[in-house]
């Protein structure tokens, strides 16, 4: 059948509109269609869900949908920073901002929506935002520049990603909400109460059940610049400091051009369409926000997607029909993971709840079943979502429950149930795609990574809540072919931390540059940077801040000390074995008395200085080291300490000098950097009072030696260490280290802490003695070269630092005014000591330029 070829034109290139183009091309409507589309803004469509990565992205473009600026079939023409200002149905044509007339058989309309903003006095005050675009985000980063204080009007999702943008950029944040709690969309009371929690740990101040009453300006404040904002005031007589207010109240379809050519719109706004998404004009369509099928505005970007397919199977001459959208999500909300999905707040009649809550934690979770127990009707989880992925499909696809339900949410100690989905299930609800398309996708086109299986399913590609369920389903096919997984690093290398680390050595790589240009691709990302400058250090042992490798570091290795959560520092200096002098201790004192530094004596037998503002690092380093101190490398992932009891100097148990050992061990592993941080203990008698066996290597004295013992850990996960030899020689002993902790930080995953290592071996603890005793593989000579190298290289970084004047230029507030410090931060007495006066100030990471500077 011959087709004559007609003219779409497409209202809006957002996401739902760009979506609806690549469906388009890909299905085959270009053939039948000339398509025409009208963008408003000066760029092609982005990740407006990402949104928020804008503040640490290099350029606007890596959250680019269209990073080519046009679409590769030639039958489709993106006009950009054009505005469609009127719609003529009988002449089928729309107007343009620049004068031009655009002819048109058929119009998808996906304008989207904007901003609400209530009507409160002062709201147009120089300082007011809305968050909506990349162009408001660049206001807001300008003015949040010369200020220090900000507040976001909504608590909902756009707004507490408006207030995660103003915590990255330095501001101390107030969220601003007129209902009960925050999220009142998606979380029930005691789910946002949870949430309130930890973003109250984080920084931010929330205000909920209160409404804005006016925005301040500078007329009433005295000082401030004339016409800016100064504040918030509240509907009960409080008022917020604010430099900067954005303005997140919700959203509103935008319809103008539907209601101006005579279409109708639903009551509460939006185009109103049927379920093809057509108006009552049969040439015209409406998709996403803009859009209300049957009345109702969805304001997520997966209806939008469906909407978007939808009328593509229609201009096809398809039976493709919308009748409604799951309206689950999932997101990190300043480092918090949240999710909502289904039947959340237990309005089917009948619905039974089933609770688990751990308020220490920081964890709640709801389940919503059926009233005979049989289904999985919604749920709400804050703190840890990681059950989310299996959760929701269960809802969509309607499978029966485990017979005890409730080990769904447990803690994985205590509920284990595995659940398997139907191939029905939706496991990516933004782009509507099942367990069985993504398993029968994966055979089909021979996807080996994950990068493969999302780009020919699409899913994970929008808000990427169900990555680790994709990654799963595609490990299973994958293996279940006889075919290899892929264990890349991440997206930019397809190795493994392993293999990375067997490249340098070989190779003799010395910069990440070097790596990525020879084995990856990209530029690398927070995962792989500094994952191979440990890598680099481990292998060269070359100062961290070093010009090839400081760039590639994290928070706390980047300035040689623990950042806390008001942003300032704590300095821990090395106190090997726990053993210190009279002298040295009183240097330590006069040091935290002289910079006024709280201190606290840690469970690795050192003392902490804590409140260190940056720029007063390098002169308590002097102090230290002028007294014999050096780095304790309570920043780095790498050998922390070596704790020890009091042996058989003066220990009426002790068997052997376990302070020496101690002492001994941490100066040989100190500054030894790894997949993670590092701890052992030497206890001088079965007594144990060091706690060896909770350390990554412990040791514990016999009458004919030491037993050595690995793997262990305390913290979150806690594992005893096992006995890897016994009654041995402290050479012996020393050896076998030697060759335990660099095989660790050979063969190990980044992040992956010495008892986890441990369960990914084959063999197990066997084959690690098999290794490591009796040198199975051959590496023992070399494995101890390796480690006597680190030893004869290793240089204090405190001291490096202080030596070197390019290292020491970082360490200061603000760029162009080295010694001023923070005003931000300030403290308190408490118990003796001072404490910050708030403990929650954001923390800022950049160098800034103080307010009022030139």
């Amino acid at each position: 059948m011959t087709h004559t070829r007609k003219t779409l034109v497409v209202a809006g290139h957002g996401m739902v509109g760009h979506r609806f183009v690549q469906a388009a091309i890909e299905r085959g409507l270009t053939e039948r269609f000339d398509v025409v589309v009208v963008g408003e803004e000066p760029r092609p469509a982005y990740d407006r869900v990402a949104l928020t990565s804008f503040f640490s992205a290099s350029t606007a473009d890596e959250l680019s949908l269209l990073p080519e600026g046009q679409y590769d079939d030639p039958r489709v023409r993106l006009l950009l920073d054009t505005t469609v200002t009127a719609v003529d149905r009988d002449t089928r044509t729309v107007a343009l901002d620049d004068g031009q007339l655009l002819g048109f058989d058929v119009l998808v309309l996906a304008t989207g929506a904007a901003p609400f903003v209530p009507p409160v006095p002062g709201r147009d005050l120089d300082g007011c935002f809305v968050y909506r675009t990349i162009e408001d985000l660049e206001a807001i980063r300008e003015a949040a520049a010369m200020a220090t204080t900000g507040a976001v009007i909504g608590g909902g999702l756009l707004g507490l990603e408006a207030a995660n943008a103003l915590v990255q950029l330095g501001l101390d944040t107030h969220v601003v909400e007129m209902a009960p709690r925050l999220m009142p969309v998606q979380l029930d009371p005691a789910g946002g109460a949870t949430l309130v929690r930890h973003i109250e740990k984080l920084g931010v101040t929330v205000h909920t059940g209160a409404a804005t009453s006016s925005v301040l300006g500078s007329d009433e404040a005295a000082g401030a610049p004339a016409g800016r904002v100064t504040g918030l005031a509240l509907a009960e007589g409080a008022t917020v400091p604010a430099e900067v207010v954005v303005f997140s109240a919700g959203i509103r379809p935008r319809d103008g051009l539907a209601r101006e050519c005579g279409l109708d719109v639903a009551e509460r706004g939006g185009v109103l369409v049927d379920e093809q998404c057509r108006t009552r004009d049969a040439g015209i369509f409406a998709i996403g926000e803009c859009a209300a099928p049957a009345g109702r505005m969805y304001g997520l970007v997966a209806p939008g997607y469906q909407m978007a397919e939808v009328v593509v199977d229609v201009l096809l001459d398809g039976l493709g029909g919308f009748t409604g959208a799951d309206m689950s999500t999932k997101l990190k909300l300043l480092g918090v993971d949240v999710a909502s999905f289904g039947d959340a707040f237990a309005t089917t009649d009948g619905a039974l709840e089933l609770v688990f809550a751990d308020a220490v934690a920081g964890i709640y979770k709801k389940l919503v079943v059926s009233a005979d127990g049989s289904r999985l009707l919604g749920g709400v989880l804050v703190g840890d979502a990681s059950a989310y992925g299996v959760l929701r499909p269960m809802v969509s696809s309607g499978m029966d429950l485990p017979e005890n339900p409730e080990e769904l949410i447990l803690p994985a100690a205590r509920g284990t149930a595995q659940v398997g989905m139907p191939d029905g299930a939706v496991v990516c609800s933004c782009n509507n795609v099942t367990k069985g398309t993504i398993c029968s996708t994966i055979d089909a086109q021979g996807c080996a990574d994950l990068p493969c299986a999302k780009a020919c399913t699409r899913a994970g590609t929008t808000c990427g809540s169900c990555l680790p369920v994709v990654k799963n389903l595609l490990t299973e096919r994958l293996e279940a072919g006889g075919r290899r997984v892929a264990t890349g690093i991440c997206e930019h290398f397809d190795l493994t931390r392993q293999e990375l680390f067997d490249l340098v050595s070989v190779h003799g790589y010395r910069r990440f540059d070097d790596i990525v240009e020879a084995h990856g691709r990209g530029r690398g990302c927070d995962v792989c940077k500094p994952a191979i400058a440990s890598i680099l250090a481990s292998q060269l042992n070359g100062h961290v801040l070093d010009a090839d490798t400081a760039a590639l570091q994290d928070t706390n290795d980047a300035y040689l000390a623990n950042i806390q959560r008001n942003g300032t520092y704590s300095v821990v200096p090395r106190v090997p074995g726990g053993e210190i002098t009279p002298e040295k201790l009183i240097v330590i004192g006069e040091v935290a008395r002289d910079f006024g530094l709280y201190t606290k004596i840690t469970g690795g037998q050192r003392i902490d200085l804590f409140g260190a503002r940056m720029e007063e690092l390098p002169a308590i380093w002097r102090r230290l080291v002028d007294a014999g101190f050096e780095s304790g490398h309570a920043y780095g992932k790498s050998l922390r300490t070596v704790k020890s009891c009091v042996g058989s100097t003066w220990c009426r148990y002790g068997v052997q000098d376990s302070v020496q050992l101690a002492i001994d061990l941490e100066l040989r592993y100190r500054g030894l950097r790894s997949p993670h941080k590092l701890k052992g203990g030497v206890s001088g008698c079965a007594r144990e009072c060091a706690e060896a066996r909770s350390k990554d290597f412990g040791v514990i004295a016999t009458e004919k030696g030491w037993n050595l013992y690995v793997c262990g850990n305390g913290g979150a996960t806690p594992a005893h260490a096992q006995l890897l030899a016994g009654d041995l020689s402290t050479e012996d002993l020393v050896r076998y280290l030697d060759r335990f902790l660099l095989y660790y930080v050979r063969t190990a995953d980044r992040l992956q802490r010495t008892s986890t290592w441990l369960g990914t071996i084959d063999g197990g603890l066997d084959r690690v003695r098999e290794i490591v005793v009796d040198d199975a593989l051959g590496l023992g000579a070399q494995l101890e070269a390796d480690m006597a190298r680190h030893v004869d290289t290793y240089v204090d970084e405190w001291k490096a630092t202080l030596d070197d004047s390019d290292k020491l230029a970082r360490f200061v507030s603000f760029v162009n005014a080295p010694g001023t410090p923070d005003p931000n931060i300030t403290f308190t007495t408490e118990r003796g000591q001072i404490r910050p006066a708030t403990l929650d100030q954001p923390v800022d990471l950049g160098a800034s330029i103080p307010v009022g500077a030139p």
